[in-house]
């Protein structure tokens, strides 16, 4: 994936001023990296417990 990435369609900043990936920047690159990335597709499953736990509890709710 060497295309240029789109703000506010690849990503985008939060109110820190940090870049947040979207989920369709994830799905493009096609697996979870592992970081707990705040858009992951894929429920984290690279991320290793127990931190995969309180991300996946985090999210549904």
């Amino acid at each position: 994936m060497n295309e240029q990435l789109i703000e506010d369609v690849d990503f985008y900043f939060n109110e820190e001023g940090y870049v947040v990936l979207t989920e369709k920047y994830h799905l493009s690159k096609g697996f979870c990296c592992g970081n707990g990335c705040k858009h992951c597709p894929y429920d984290f499953e690279s991320v290793p417990e127990p931190k995969r736990s309180a991300l996946l509890e985090k999210k549904s709710a």
